[in-house]
């Protein structure tokens, strides 16, 4: 008889088995939390790029590390760059050109223009409130200066302290194994997934990428999402802010390829992460405490990466100057013309590529003049 069907004939029938194999993975789940850190690596990336830049960059230890930090070297020697590419496409006019870009402006200017209409109606109660609004308006092109521009500012907001609250309280839970069993794996294991979380984001190279712009700008850009939308962002540097143009092309722009020191310290880190995934695979005891651990830094990983954050938390402070809304979006953009000169006209193209009525275009015509006129003067 074969060794096989002679082993299958003296095993004896017992239901009990995965009864007892369930009982004991969820009693102390093993092997789980070394599959989970090669999860995730996308939510890690995102997080790291809100927050890295600073000095100190206060990024939880979670699920995904080890897969963001292959990602990492992979990104840094075959690419010779850290930031990830940002998922938000807008069109933007330096009153001369216009083109289709992809940056984290237009949701960092949303969520100012949000903030600066709530702080309006604090400062005035039910001002929002009570003035009468059309069912729907063509075109409001909100208008911000620059203010001095702090590039590398940490922006000390609550994405930023909530990092330092996480990592304190994943401190904390891996303590109580050690504190009540000595078993002190689990903070073994959290110390060295903190550390190398927060040098993963001290790395010099991402302040470089992040604001591989000019200063001192003093170009007026446009952002919209292009024909259709209803908002238009402008931005004047004043001679205070940032490149908005050249922070739009990002570090392709500028000479900011990875240097060969930080290619071998991302890639002494991805060493270190795989080490530590090593590490925790071994453990068999209080795993749960480990998975609490995991947890805690995704729910802060997934906060930091959705989070949105104001332009002075990227060291880009705006203050918005004017609001111009019309019912016609043709309305709006001869207000905005005669407002600013040659930002209305830069959004023409953009909002009406086709040819104008011969009323309308006689009125282009005619501030056009009046521009001509005044630079000449």
């Amino acid at each position: 008889m074969p060794p096989v069907a002679f082993h299958l004939l003296r095993r004896r029938f017992d239901p009990g088995v995965p009864s007892d194999e369930f009982f004991q993975q969820w009693t102390n789940p093993s092997d789980v939390f070394s599959i989970l850190l090669i999860l995730g690596g996308d939510v890690v990336a995102r997080a790291l790029t809100q927050l890295a830049a600073s000095p100190v960059t206060p990024m939880a230890f979670s699920f995904g590390w080890v897969a963001y930090a292959i990602t990492a070297v992979i990104s840094a020697i075959g690419e010779n760059k850290l930031m990830p590419p940002p998922d938000c496409a807008c069109k933007m006019d330096d009153s001369k050109r216009g083109r289709r870009i992809r940056t984290y402006l237009q949701g960092m200017l949303n969520q100012q223009w949000e903030k600066d209409k709530r702080a309006a109606e604090e400062k005035e109660p039910r001002s929002g409130k009570d003035v009468p609004m059309p069912p729907k308006v063509g075109l409001c092109v909100s208008v911000f200066k620059a203010d001095l521009a702090t590039p590398g500012h940490p922006g000390y907001d609550v994405v930023y302290f909530v990092g330092f609250g996480t990592t304190i309280v994943q401190l904390g839970i891996a303590a109580v194994p050690c504190g009540i069993f000595g078993d002190w794996s689990i903070l073994l294991v959290t110390t060295s997934g903190i550390l190398l979380s927060f040098a993963m984001g001290s790395i010099l190279q991402w302040p470089k990428e992040k604001w591989a712009c000019r200063r001192n700008s003093n170009k007026t850009v446009i952002l919209t999402r292009g024909n259709g939308c209803q908002h238009a962002i402008v931005i004047i540097g004043d001679g205070k802010g940032l490149d908005v143009e050249d922070l739009a092309a990002g570090p392709t722009n500028v000479d900011v390829s990875t240097s060969y020191a930080t290619m071998i310290t991302v890639i002494i880190l991805a060493v270190f992460w795989i080490l530590l995934l090593i590490t925790a695979a071994g453990i068999k005891q209080n795993t749960w405490f480990l998975l609490a651990v995991g947890g805690i830094g995704i729910l802060q990983n997934i906060f930091a990466a959705g989070r949105s954050r104001s332009p002075e938390a990227f060291g880009m402070p705006l203050t918005l100057y004017d609001v111009i809304g019309e019912s016609k979006v043709m309305d709006t953009l001869f207000a905005v013309e005669k407002a600013y000169p040659q930002v209305g006209r830069s959004m023409l193209a953009t909002f009406f590529p086709g040819k104008l009525r011969p009323r309308e275009q006689e009125k282009w015509d005619e501030s056009a003049s009046l521009a001509d006129a005044r630079r000449i003067a």
